[in-house]
Parts: C-alpha cells; sequence; structure tokens
C-alpha cells in the first residue's frame, strides 16, 4: 500500500492531515523529539503541539518523561483494531438509543418541505441501504426493472428480508421486469422457491420482444424511484462504485410507473418463460429452424402467400435492405397489403426510411427489440441474429436458428404486444437535427442565440441578421477540414489543458452536453422543443453547474427559427452569464434558479441523463414544460471537431469536443416519448476557451425580440 493510500485511510478513519503525517512519521522512523518531527515535516510547534496531544488522547501517541520528550507510536495492526472495536461500539450505541433519538426528533417543530428533488446516492451498500428502506415504507407496491444477476445479489445482500419481515407483505406487489436466459434460469427458479417459503408475492416478467437497453430503477408506491443512470444488459449487477438518482418528484415518479407497466404489458410471466426454455418450445406447432437456407425459402414463401398485413420489426440495417428490395413492398402495396415496419431511424437509414414510406408505414421504435415479423396475424418469425456489415437482408446466416410458429394462440398475443407498440411509437419527422442544422449540428449546443444554421459567409448569427452589417457578428473558422483529428487527441488536450491552468484573461469551460429536439404527442400538450442540456465540470471557470436552456420552433421576420426561451441552472454566481449570453432573446425574462436536488444532469459513458424537479414555463407561450427528463444515448461512430468562433470585439473562442448522434428519450408524467437517432446529438467530452473574455458577451434585445414575445413578427 502507498503512502498516498495510508494517508487516504487515515483520513477515512477521522485524522486530520498533520495527525497522519505525525502518524506515518514516526512508525516509520521510530522515537523522536518533537523538534526532529517539526523539521522532517516542516511543521510550527503551533500545528505539532495540538496534534500529539490529540493522538495521545486517543492513545495513539506516548512519550517518555525525560526532557525533551521523544514520542512514539502503537503499531499501525493495534490502531486499526483500535478503531474497529470504537466503530462496532459507537454502532452498537446508536442503535440501541435509535428509539430515543426518532422520539426527540419527531418532538422538534420542523418546517415542511414539500419540494420534490433529486439525491445522489453512490456505492453498493448505500444503495441496497436505501432499496432495503424503500421496500420496508412500501404500503402498495415495488416495481423494478433489472436484472437477474442483480435480484441475487440483492438476495445475498438480505434486501429481501425486508419484504419477508414486512406487516402488510400479503397485501403488496412486487413486480419486475428482466431478461430470462437459459444461463440463469436456475438462479430464479432458486429466488422463486425461496420467495414462495417466504410467503412473498413475488411477479416477474420477461419482455417477449427484447426490453430496450433501459436502466436499472426501482419505484416505490409512485411516492419515490431509483434510477441508473448506467446502461443495463443482461449480466449487470450493482457495482461498488455505482451511482443512482433518487427522486420524489411525483410526475416523475408517475412517468417511471407509466414506462414500467407499458413493458409490463408487453412481457410473459416467469413461470410461462421458464417453461419455454426448459422445453425449448413455448407451444405446439413451433420449432427452431437450424438450417438458414430452410428457413429462407420458408419465409419468402409465407410473405407471398400474404393476403392481409405483414407487420415487421427491424433493425436500422435491415431497414435499409427492405429499401434495396422494393420491388417486393411494391408488389405488396399492388395486392393491396397493409405493411407495417418498425424500425430504430437513424440517419445512416432515413433516406430509406422516407422511400419506403411511399407503399409502406414506417415508424420508429428504440433499438435492441427482437427481430420479428407477423404475417395475417396466423404466422410468426423471429431472427436471433440481427444484420452484421456487408450481410444482405437475405443472406442465410441471418435466418439461421429463426423461431417459428403458427400457434394462433401466442401469434395472437404477439401481434397484439406489436400493435401496442405501434400505437405508441412516432412517425420520423422530416423535422430533425440534420434538416435544420445541416452538418452544423456540432455547433448547436453551445450558440447562444435563436438559431436555424449558420448564415451567410460562414457566420453564426443571432436576430436579426442583416448582410449589409455582416462584420457584426460572430465568424465560424473550421479548425478540422481534413477531418483528421482523433477521439484521443480530444481526450489529450483536454487532460493537457487540466494539467495547465489558464492565466486570469482566459475561460475555460469542461463539460459533457447533449442537444435534442422533440415531437411531442398531442397528449402532451407541449409544442416541440429543442433542449440543451450541460454538465460542467467543477474545474471550469465558473465552477460546476448543470444548466438546461429550452428552445421553441417560432415564427421570426426571418423565418422559423429555434428560439430559446427558458434557462434552468443551478449555479448562482453563473447566473449573469446565462443571462448575457441569451440576452438578445425571451430568455433574459425567463432564467430559474434550480437547487441542485432540483436539476440533475449525469453522464454515464456514452448515456446522459437529465432531470428536473420544477415546472418550467416556456415563455413567451402559455406552455408549462412539467417536472420529467430526457436520455440522449450516443450510437455509431465517434465525430470529433474542433472549431473557433470570432467574435467582432475581439473575442475568440476555441472548441474540441467528440459527439454521437444519440437516441432522445422524453419521459413525461404522462408517457413516455422514443425520437429516432436523428433527433439527438451527444458531445461527451467538450473543451472550450476563450480568449480576451472581457469582450465576450450578449447583445441587447432588440425589437425583433418584443415582436417574438408579442407573437408579432409580421410587424417588424
Amino acid at each position: 500500500m502507498s503512502q498516498e493510500q495510508i494517508l487516504k485511510t487515515f483520513s477515512n478513519l477521522g485524522f486530520t492531515p498533520v495527525d497522519a503525517q505525525v502518524y506515518v512519521y514516526l512508525a516509520k522512523k521510530g522515537m523522536r523529539k518533537a523538534s526532529d518531527i517539526c523539521k522532517a515535516l516542516k511543521l510550527t510547534k503551533q500545528q505539532l503541539y495540538p496534534s500529539l496531544k490529540q493522538l495521545q488522547g486517543k492513545g495513539i501517541v506516548t512519550s517518555t518523561i525525560e526532557h525533551p520528550a521523544r514520542f512514539s507510536v502503537l503499531p499501525f495492526d493495534k490502531v486499526l483494531d483500535m478503531f474497529i472495536k470504537a466503530k462496532i461500539e459507537e454502532t452498537r450505541l446508536l442503535e440501541e438509543s435509535k428509539d430515543e433519538i426518532l422520539a426527540n426528533w419527531q418532538n422538534l417543530k420542523l418546517e415542511d418541505d414539500t419540494s420534490s428533488k433529486f439525491a445522489v446516492i453512490e456505492g453498493r451498500s448505500y444503495i441496497y441501504s436505501k432499496i432495503q428502506q424503500m421496500i420496508r415504507e412500501t404500503k402498495n407496491q415495488v416495481l423494478a426493472i433489472t436484472t437477474i444477476p442483480t435480484l441475487a445479489q440483492a438476495d445475498q445482500r438480505d434486501v429481501f428480508d425486508a419484504g419477508y419481515s414486512h406487516p402488510l407483505k400479503s397485501k403488496i406487489q412486487f413486480r419486475f421486469l428482466a431478461e430470462l436466459s437459459q444461463q440463469n434460469v436456475h438462479v430464479m427458479k432458486e429466488l422463486l422457491k425461496e420467495t414462495a417459503k417466504e410467503e412473498l408475492t413475488l411477479e416477474g416478467r420477461n419482455p417477449d420482444l427484447g426490453l430496450t437497453l433501459f436502466p436499472q430503477m426501482l419505484v416505490r408506491d409512485e411516492e419515490e424511484a431509483l434510477f441508473f443512470t448506467k446502461p443495463r444488459n443482461e449480466t449487470s449487477i450493482i457495482e461498488k462504485d455505482d451511482v443512482c438518482l433518487w427522486t420524489d418528484c411525483k410526475p416523475l415518479v408517475k412517468a417511471f410507473t407509466a414506462m414500467f407497466e407499458e413493458l409490463w404489458r408487453n412481457s410473459t410471466g416467469i413461470h410461462e418463460k421458464i417453461i419455454e426454455i426448459e422445453t425449448g418450445k413455448p407451444t405446439p406447432k413451433t420449432f427452431i429452424i437450424g438450417d438458414g437456407e430452410t428457413a429462407k425459402k420458408k419465409y419468402n414463401k409465407t410473405m407471398k402467400s400474404a393476403k392481409e398485413e405483414i407487420l415487421i420489426m427491424t433493425s436500422s440495417k435491415g431497414l435499409v435492405e427492405f429499401s434495396r428490395e422494393m420491388s417486393k413492398p411494391n408488389e405488396w402495396k399492388e395486392r393491396g397489403i397493409a405493411i407495417k415496419i418498425m424500425a430504430p431511424i437513424v440517419n445512416e437509414n432515413l433516406e430509406a426510411a422516407k422511400q419506403l414510406s411511399q407503399v409502406c408505414s414506417v415508424k420508429h421504435v428504440p433499438p435492441n427489440y427482437q427481430l420479428t415479423t407477423i404475417v395475417d396475424g396466423k404466422e410468426l418469425f423471429q431472427f436471433k441474429e440481427s444484420f452484421s456489415d456487408g450481410q444482405p437482408l437475405g443472406s442465410s446466416p441471418h435466418f439461421e436458428k429463426t423461431f417459428y410458429t403458427n400457434n394462433h394462440e401466442y401469434v395472437q398475443k404477439m401481434q397484439t404486444m406489436l400493435s401496442e407498440i405501434w400505437r405508441h411509437s412516432e412517425v420520423p419527422s422530416p423535422d430533425n437535427l440534420r434538416s435544420i442544422f445541416g452538418e452544423d449540428v456540432r455547433l448547436v449546443a453551445f450558440f447562444p442565440g435563436p438559431i436555424h444554421s449558420l448564415g451567410p459567409h460562414g457566420a453564426a448569427y443571432r436576430l436579426p441578421f442583416d448582410p449589409a452589417k455582416k462584420r457584426e457578428f460572430p465568424t465560424f473558422v473550421d479548425d478540422e477540414p481534413s477531418r483528421k483529428l482523433t477521439e484521443q487527441d480530444v481526450v489529450n488536450a483536454i487532460v493537457a489543458a487540466q494539467n495547465n491552468p489558464p492565466k486570469s484573461e482566459i475561460w475555460r469551460v469542461y463539460s459533457s452536453q447533449a442537444v435534442a429536439i422533440i415531437h411531442p404527442p398531442n397528449f402532451f400538450n407541449l409544442p416541440s422543443m429543442l433542449i440543451r442540456a450541460h454538465h460542467i465540470e467543477k474545474h471550469s471557470t465558473f465552477g460546476e453547474q448543470d444548466v438546461i436552456i429550452i428552445s421553441l420552433w417560432l415564427e421570426t421576420s426571418k423565418g422559423h427559427l429555434y428560439v430559446p426561451v427558458a434557462v434552468l441552472g443551478t449555479r448562482p454566481q453563473a447566473q449573469s452569464f446565462w443571462e448575457r449570453q441569451f440576452s438578445a432573446t425571451p430568455t433574459i425574462r425567463n432564467f430559474q434558479l434550480a437547487k441542485k436536488d432540483e436539476l440533475q444532469i449525469r453522464v454515464h459513458g456514452n448515456t446522459l441523463f437529465a432531470g428536473w424537479t420544477v415546472p418550467i414555463p416556456l415563455y413567451p407561450s402559455e406552455y408549462v414544460l412539467p417536472p420529467a427528463c430526457i436520455l440522449i444515448e450516443g450510437y455509431g461512430d465517434v465525430k470529433t471537431d474542433a472549431y473557433r468562433i470570432i467574435q467582432p470585439s475581439g473575442a475568440e473562442s476555441k472548441v474540441k469536443q467528440n459527439g454521437f448522434d444519440a437516441f432522445v428519450t422524453f419521459m413525461h408524467p404522462s408517457s413516455r416519448y422514443s425520437g429516432p437517432g436523428t433527433d439527438g446529438f451527444l458531445i461527451r467530452d467538450f473543451f472550450l476557451e476563450v480568449t480576451n473574455p472581457q469582450f465576450f458577451g450578449g447583445v441587447p434585445p432588440t425589437q425583433e425580440v418584443k415582436l417574438i414575445e408579442k407573437g408579432k413578427t409580421d410587424e417588424y
């Protein structure tokens, strides 16, 4: 163990830095006089003697009776034993006096704090303690999206004991969603056996069409929820360094509950799933076609015999492959067959989706649903393998181990599930990040004004734009036209900047950020929005903060633009900065300061989570964005960028960043909205350096802004 680790251990035991240094020195050097200690550790007597007195009081340091006295310390193993015993005794006394402490607390006249909030819970032990507390406090139900390994881990840590000893356990619903497989079915059977023995009602379901990679979460009584920002996979467990968010925001908890119930409806009972796995046949008239060529012939023959409807759940690449064989969809349309195709819509298949939409109905769904085709509600195919690069739709490897059934009950059940998913899915909007901003999506996350695209002459501009006065507007300079900058180059630049503090006349921002266009369904009662989320790190010039910026698609004298109308931030010291940045927009009258437990933005890998527990007025409209959250999930290849924005005043902003196209999930109290991969962009690594910041700032509100607020841009 290094000396640095030793010092950290002492810090965890309650030692001050001076105490720790003194102990380590005496342990290494043996008995020493005070003057020797001061000289070796470069301490004054005023620093050393209080420390020696403190350590002597704990029995860790002893001294001789001679003058001058010499000091020595107990061996480390004995010091450690002493602290362990003290902690055990302290815990015992605290447990014994728990009732008295709680009674005294209840007698205090406390102010009610009814505001909704977030809390960050770090570490496996604290997370499981919180889960146990939630189970003990439940009165109606506990809902969980999890994994079988996590359930087994929870059982090992006695989490289920909180349910076994619950006085209302016979009345409480404990429900979970998890993916069952051949590898973990025995674990599930043992857990069900144990809970049944303890008379705990534990219901589980397995999503038939593949549970999308949604993080693990736990909801209690529509009162509180735990939400993990780390994406979930089949083997996920709660690690010792995991982080989760807790909230008691009722609209958010309601949104999580609604999402759980939607997934629950589209799932198979856990007992039924166990039988399917163990027998290999969910129902009679069902079999696995192992040979790819045989399965391909069976599939093509069934598709040719279609008479009424073909319902397809495919991958993003699968959609492209369908578009390359347009003769088949055209033939189906001519025969009057309804064709419904669901697939993840991304930039790479957007044109294919548009092409297919001329003869089929195409909707976006999140990735990772199992590839499924149902013909006339009578025959079903499910494919184990997705499409790999260079593998065409009709290739035999794609058809290997195809699952087929014509069992009426099973096919109808799956048809109902797919129809439900179809009903809640969205037709890809032509208004997406690329259609609005072109390739300049990379600028959107940090640009301060109303935005539609880069202006003429390579200038980013605020309202109003006057070509005759182009010198008054910032200029964009692409520092990476050859696109040779690598992901690691950006990371190295960020690390180097952190190790080299800037001069006072330079600003720096280190952050992760995301931008998402959201086209809410009508029942959300919200307009289309552009949401930008910033998680700014503590070593930035303005310190650590979370900020979200909401823009609405408003008509201006220059056409429709996404105009910033609201900013919600967590750092009071930065309020003037954001107000100055957005001073040429309605946002100047709609900056809202949030507490840290009211706005949380977290980044884990290529996923960003942003949630808020306070309503946000969308001035100047009458809409109000309720407490909600968004999940931005990056996919595909990293996109590196380096550019500068030069202000007419002389201020210059240099940017380096690593970004990804991203899927958007918007969890609204009414339901969950899943946006295509064309509507989100995640900048995982962002570094901004501003020189001459004294000239960096906003511009006064213009007549244009005042008219936007009044909805009278035609008068401008």
